[in-house]
């Protein structure tokens, strides 16, 4: 029986065997403990019945282990040059498709529909290149695709922003963006000394449930999203501020928006970083017609 291949002197050997150098641009690092790695398969729940979907398998740390409990597991890999070595690592592993592609690009629901017929569920279970990890997370979630849900190793300032709640310094556009879509929780931190080569900066792993509606309702979808991050413009400044700046048309009717939002309870000197999703969504519905509709 091989070693598993998340232990230092596999991964070492592994690399030394197809002469692998690490591509700082496609922000590769390499997971080389399986403790962690049976703690993320715990925290997504994978099991007989569920399909994964992975992102940047690397060498096949995690898809090896994704592979023992999943039914099937399908992993998007953008690096041509790990393509032998994932059909080398995971030649045992009947249950795994690689697919060479971008997954920014490709059609996701199509692979779903395609590869996990007989699931009852669809996770996705991925360690993220940091440097895309909110686009894929965002596609992911707009693309409102039947997933169950995301767990994904991230840098772990990026997973506290996204798990923030109202009135914290880390809450901010994209914590409503994500927890609008899921309800979002840190599930572990991970240091950097279990990577190769070692990230500079701390990890941690967020588990994302989907709603079975978003977390809030309210009667233009796009504009509450506009809304939301023209709050966050200058942080420092009040709401109604922010709101003047964003829509110069507003300051003609400034007493008449201030007084909507308040008859909707929400003071507009408070400023965007104390309001929860519903306040969002409570504003947005009042003030929409006062700035789109004119």
């Amino acid at each position: 029986m091989t070693k598993d291949i998340a232990t230092p002197a596999r991964t070492k050997e592994i690399l030394k065997k197809y002469g692998f150098s690490f591509k700082k641009s496609l922000g590769q690092n390499f997971l080389i403990d399986t403790n962690v790695l049976h703690r993320i398969v715990d925290h997504a729940e994978v099991g007989e019945e569920t399909g994964v979907i992975e992102i940047g398998p690397g060498i096949g740390a995690l898809t090896e282990q994704l592979a023992k409990r999943a039914k099937k597991v399908v992993a998007f890999e953008i690096d041509q040059r790990l393509l032998p070595i994932l059909s080398d690592t995971l030649a045992s592993c009947t249950n795994v498709k690689i697919i060479h592609e971008d997954v920014l690009k490709a059609n996701v629901r199509q692979v779903i529909e395609e590869e996990f017929k007989d699931c009852k569920e669809v996770m996705v279970v991925a360690n993220l290149p940091y440097y895309v990890t909110t686009p894929i997370i965002m596609k992911l979630l707009e693309d409102q695709l039947p997933l169950k849900g995301i767990v994904v190793m991230l840098q772990k300032e990026v997973a506290d922003r996204i798990a923030a709640t109202a009135s914290t310094k880390e809450y901010g556009s994209l914590s409503i963006a994500i927890q609008y879509y899921t309800e979002a929780k840190t599930v572990m931190t991970v240091p950097k000394t279990v990577f190769i080569p070692q990230p500079n900066v701390d990890s941690a792993v967020i588990r994302l449930l989907k709603r079975d509606k978003p977390a809030a309702e309210m009667q233009n979808e796009d504009f509450f999203f506009e809304l939301m991050r023209a709050s966050f413009a200058q942080r420092r400044k009040t709401l109604m501020n922010n709101i003047l700046q964003q829509y110069p048309v507003g300051k003609a009717i400034k007493e008449e928006l201030e007084q909507q939002l308040n008859d909707a309870g929400i003071d507009p000197r408070r400023r965007g970083e104390s309001l929860t999703i519903e306040e969002f969504a409570k504003a947005s519905d009042v003030l929409y017609p006062l700035l789109k509709t004119k």
